[in-house]
């Protein structure tokens, strides 16, 4: 990831000043509440994924350079329209990407943000809602390595087999491959030198284990 140089209150001061957009048209336009964004103003609070998103919007701004990282201001993911005029438009999402899941809080209330990624809205159709996890350890590899980024879509259930990321009460979230049977759950690495994660019904209940999210999508940079 770029390196965090800037503020997100001073990029929004810095971008509604060039597009020469006040800050209650702001709120109007994007339609989140006065008072938040004078909080943003402020340097009080960030804005979250959903508020972000609308803001760069609104901006024309790429929403990572509106964190503050060092990438171009302008937004670098567009297409063309199908239609007679040809204007291009943007055709793409962003989804926040995290170092950690911690147990039992909300993803939408993770305030630990490390980068964000760019998503077709084509993936959103359906309601579908995502979130991206990076990867630390070894325990999925040779598949997944140490420091790739995952997209998931955001599920509370998955298929016998797939990839996901697992609550386990009173830890952090854990990537595996999830093997279901009558008995129960298994959490599955993939590195042989590490042990599965074995759940009896019972456990699933009181523990519990829960499965928040399933790969879509696997980022790797060179």
């Amino acid at each position: 990831m770029d390196e965090l140089i800037d503020t997100f209150a001073n990029r929004l001061a810095y971008a509604l000043t060039i597009r020469g957009i006040k800050p209650i048209e702001l709120a109007d336009k994007t339609g989140i509440d006065k008072a938040k964004i004078s909080s943003y103003m402020s340097g009080r609070y960030k804005a979250k994924q959903d508020g972000l998103s609308l803001i760069s919007k609104v901006l024309n701004v790429s929403p990572v350079w509106l964190m503050g990282y060092d990438v171009p201001m302008e937004p670098s993911t567009i297409i063309k329209n199908s239609t007679k005029d040809n204007k291009a438009i943007r055709n793409s999402a962003i989804v926040f990407v995290y170092g950690t899941i911690p147990a039992g809080i909300p993803i939408e209330c993770i305030e630990d943000i490390i980068d964000t990624e760019e998503i077709s809205t084509d993936m959103l159709k359906g309601g579908k809602q995502y979130f991206g996890l990076r990867i630390k350890g070894s325990s999925m590899m040779p598949e997944y390595l140490d420091g790739d980024t995952l997209i998931l879509e955001k599920v509370d259930d998955c298929e016998s087999g797939q990839d996901c990321v697992v609550m386990v009460n009173g830890q952090d979230g854990t990537f595996k491959r999830v093997f279901k049977n009558e008995n129960g759950i298994i959490l599955q690495p993939l590195n042989p030198t590490f042990s599965p994660m074995v759940y009896s019904n019972e456990d699933i209940e009181k523990l519990p284990i829960k499965i928040i999210g399933k790969v879509v999508e696997l980022r790797r940079k060179k």
